[in-house]
Order: C-alpha cells, then structure tokens, then sequence
C-alpha cells in the first residue's frame, strides 16, 4: 500500500469515501450529523482546497494505482486567543475502504499527519471521534491522543 499527499485530481475519488463516512455518522447520530444530501459531492471543492494548501495535510493510500483504499484531511487551525498555543493542527476526516481495514493503514496515515504538522510548526494535533466509535478511539490512542473534552449536545 502507497500512503501519499493527495493530488487536486484525487478529490473526486476521495468524495465516494466522504460519502460512506457521512452515512455512518449519520446513522449513528442524526442530530449531531444532519448532513445536507451528496455531501461526498460537496467536499470535493474543499478537498481540492486542501491539497493545494500547504498549511493543510491531504493524505490517499492507494493499493494500485488510481485506486484510492482510504483517506485522511487535516488542517491548522487557529485557536481562541486566551491559550498559550495559537494553533493547532486538526484531523478532520479518516476513512479506510473496508476491504482495506486490520492492514494498520490508517495508523501509518495518523502518524503521517502529525509528522506532517509537526513540520509545520504544530506542536498539539486534536480530532473528534464519534461517540460510537470505540474503534477508532483505540486507533488513535495507538497513536499517542488521549481525551481532552466530552462535547455534549441538546436538541432544543
């Protein structure tokens, strides 16, 4: 498996990845992800922005070429000025093809983007995972995160 920076013309394979993860949060928590429809359509523009933006960690693993097996999108994001660190790098989205999983692609992909922030200047990475997703939470405590905060939510 090849785990790469992803290209502009990656963007469009990537969405059908964006879309399976969008229904699976959506299936987990309808109020937290309200998705509009053919959100993996929608991202496309942003990812295409991510790729070309050096502040911005795009990631593709492919088995073959041109076939994409999983992905993963961070960027640096400024925090609210009362903390000593201003900036901090952010995993948005991780997704691995389910033919692909139990290979430990996404950990190499995990470590890649914190190497990649870490160049960067970043010296905190942070991510959110889904309440349900026990997985990928032993994933990334694999990967040295811990937690750091419980969002919580009410309907009103």
């Amino acid at each position: 498996m090849t785990i790469r920076s992803a290209t502009v013309d990656d963007a469009a394979k990537i969405a059908p990845m964006v879309q399976k993860l969008a229904d699976l949060h959506e299936s987990w928590d309808v109020q937290k992800y309200p998705y509009l429809p053919n959100i993996g359509q929608r991202y496309i523009s942003w990812l295409k922005g991510r790729a070309k933006d050096p502040r911005s960690v795009l990631l593709v693993a492919e088995r073959e070429e041109g076939k994409l097996a999983a992905f993963l999108v961070g960027t640096v994001e400024e925090e609210i000025p009362i903390y000593r660190i201003s900036e901090y790098g952010f995993i948005h989205d991780l997704w691995v093809e389910e033919n692909y999983r139990n290979e430990g692609i996404a950990r190499q992909m995990v470590m890649l983007a914190i190497e990649q922030f870490r160049k960067m200047g970043m010296t905190q990475v942070r991510l959110d995972t889904a309440v349900k997703n026990e997985s990928a939470r032993k994933l990334f405590e694999s990967c040295g995160f811990r937690s750091s905060r419980i969002e919580m939510l009410a309907e009103i």
